[in-house]
């Protein structure tokens, strides 16, 4: 499947924001004492983490904008003559925020500097979009059990996280990454960009990156009142923005490592005689960040790799040693009575037997005999139904008294490994021209789960995510009024889930060699027999998928700024390419009524 999206903006805004952007600005006004316009007053704007410089002049009116800032610390100065110099450190732009720094001049010379020290107002004034920054120090130093950076979409206000949203994505339904109800919308229909770039797949609106906890910067949420430049979904806008390199060289490295040293076995373990189950994590990486050249380029990379072994409990029911060559003597029920088991071939009125009795309606009355002391004869047993037997593991323990339910107890291995890179470069090409790259790879596994061992999986099997992102980001001053923004990326996402049987020979089974060649993905057919369905009873046994998405976007802007109004005008094209091929159980169902 194959969809293209266009989307051509052009309106007036109060926010100066390029379409599906990261960045954010800062606006505001300087008067005099009196609280008359200071037009003409020079204003620098200083990135105190790179050194990066832009300058600007007030207009008639005393206002002044810079957009498109990458989020960080900033300091602002401005010099007018006749007046006291002002400076304001430790101005924080967030993503997607705009900042309203008003400037009070006072009147002395140059050389006499007015500096103020304050935090950033908490009510953003200048921008109607109903949203929430989680910045960078929550980010880095909330605790999350997987560090899924995503499951801190949680901590704002209107956002109800569903299924797997928590935790580490390795072992949960990849489908679950981003199941979020934001601002009262529909779960997984909300729309999710790292630097400006769209994550979300063609199929079933898949978040198809989740980025290392140590590489994101920090990210916004918008629940209501989106802008006009996001489309296409039903929910509200998760923006995340990635970590640059500064002019110091910063780094970290990490272990979080846990067993099961101190934990406790469960009651029902105990009782059965099973060990306490298995369980290892290991999460470990390092970032690092720096100048290249300093106060012009710049880097930022991270590593992050993550292995999950955990045992986990399963009880099960499965046939007996006397059941499965024919012996349900002892097949009772809860009271202790046997269970007949008849015949198929003694029904009456078939197969040449007698005619059966009827009742007062006139209607048939059924009847089979029961098989001679509750035997099945070993001829009368199909040789494929011995081979599908052989998929239950064998019994445990007695089960349950009379019925033998929940005779199988097993431990049984759950969990994977992901591995994460990423690199990212920010380029000062003079003082109109910023550029960045960003290049993102992940890779993730799902291990099947397997407690007969028998190659048989609960739920899926096993499960391989690849992910890949390129972004490349450049703005441009044509200006002090006029401002050019691009963004391109590309993201592949290749998910494959594999049958622990893939190419078993049917022939195992009694069946002709010709279904080996018009079967193309063989696997174990799989039996479902009521009450002792056990892991068949799922389609992860015999399904396999090969699915392969491309997203592809390019976004141009124009930013032109008039007095206090500024214009945006704004694109997308939007390539999404969905590949899908899956086999629900190609070797069959069997189903079997009780006894």
């Amino acid at each position: 499947m194959r969809f293209l999206a266009f989307l051509l903006l052009a309106f007036p805004s109060a926010e100066a924001l390029s379409a599906q952007s990261f960045f954010g600005s800062i606006v505001g006004a300087v008067n005099d004492v009196t609280g008359a316009a200071v037009p003409l007053a020079g204003i620098t704007l200083i990135n105190t983490g790179t050194s990066d410089r832009r300058t600007a002049q007030t207009d008639g009116s005393g206002n002044y904008q810079f957009i498109n800032l990458t989020p960080g610390q900033y300091r602002v100065e401005v010099e007018k003559t006749g007046f006291r110099r002002f400076i304001r450190d430790n101005i924080a732009v967030e993503v997607q925020s705009m900042v309203r720094i008003d400037v009070p001049m006072q009147v002395g010379e140059v050389t006499q500097t007015l500096e103020v020290t304050a935090q950033t107002p908490l009510m953003e004034t200048e921008n109607a979009s109903l949203g929430h920054v989680v910045e960078a120090r929550k980010v880095l130093e909330m605790p999350l059990n997987g560090r899924n950076v995503f499951a801190l979409v949680a901590l704002v206000p209107g956002v109800v996280p569903g299924g797997q949203s928590g935790g580490s994505p390795t072992g949960t339904n990849p489908f679950a990454w981003g199941n979020f109800q934001i601002g009262g919308g529909q779960a997984n229909q909300s729309a999710s960009f790292i630097d400006g770039a769209p994550v979300n797949a063609g199929y079933v609106n898949l978040t198809a990156l989740v980025p290392t906890q140590d590489a994101v910067q920090e990210f916004k949420v918008q629940t209501n009142s989106l802008g006009p430049e996001f489309g296409r979904f039903a929910g509200g806008v998760i923006n995340m923005t990635t970590k640059s390199g500064t002019n110091s060289f910063h780094g970290a490295a990490y272990e979080y490592f846990r067993n099961r040293s101190l934990n406790a076995n469960t009651f029902f373990n105990n009782r059965a005689g099973v060990q306490r189950p298995a369980f290892s994590q290991n999460q470990y990486g390092a970032t690092l960040g720096g100048p290249i050249r300093k106060d012009k380029t710049f880097f930022f990379g991270s590593y992050e790799g993550f292995n999950l072994r955990q045992g986990q409990s399963y009880v099960f029911s499965v046939p007996t040693d006397p059941m499965r060559g024919g012996d349900f003597s002892n097949f009772r029920n809860g009271a202790g009575a046997m269970i007949p088991v008849f015949d198929p071939l003694s029904t009456c009125g078939r197969l040449g037997n007698a005619a059966c009795a009827t009742n007062a309606a006139g209607g048939e009355v059924i009847s089979r005999a029961a098989f001679p002391g509750n035997v099945v004869p070993a001829n009368r047993i199909d040789g494929a139904a011995k081979v599908m037997t052989n998929l239950w593991g064998r019994a445990t323990g007695p089960g349950l008294p009379f019925t033998s339910v929940n005779n199988f107890t097993s431990n049984a291995s759950v969990g994977g490994e992901q591995t994460q890179y990423n690199a990212r470069v920010d380029h000062t090409f003079s003082d109109k021209q910023r550029g960045f790259f960003r290049y993102t790879f992940w890779k993730n596994l799902n291990l099947p789960i397997d407690p007969y061992r028998t190659k048989t999986c609960v739920d899926r099997c096993t499960e391989t995510m690849n992910t890949t992102q390129a972004v490349l980001g450049d703005t441009y001053s044509i200006n002090p009024s006029t401002f050019l923004d691009l963004r391109l990326s590309f993201t592949r996402f290749h998910y494959d889930r594999t049958s622990l049987t893939a190419g078993y020979d049917l022939t195992q089974l009694g069946w002709p060699a010709a279904l080996n060649t018009a079967v193309a993905v063989r696997v174990h057919p799989i039996p479902i027999v009521t009450g002792y369905n056990g892991v068949f009873g799922t389609s992860g046994t015999g399904s396999t998928i090969i699915a392969r998405n491309d997203i592809f976007s390019i976004m141009p802007g124009m930013t032109k700024i008039r007095g206090k109004h500024t214009f945006k005008f704004g694109g997308e094209g939007r390539r999404l390419t969905h590949n899908y091929y899956q086999q629900n159980n190609p070797s069959g169902v069997f189903n079997f009524d009780a006894l």
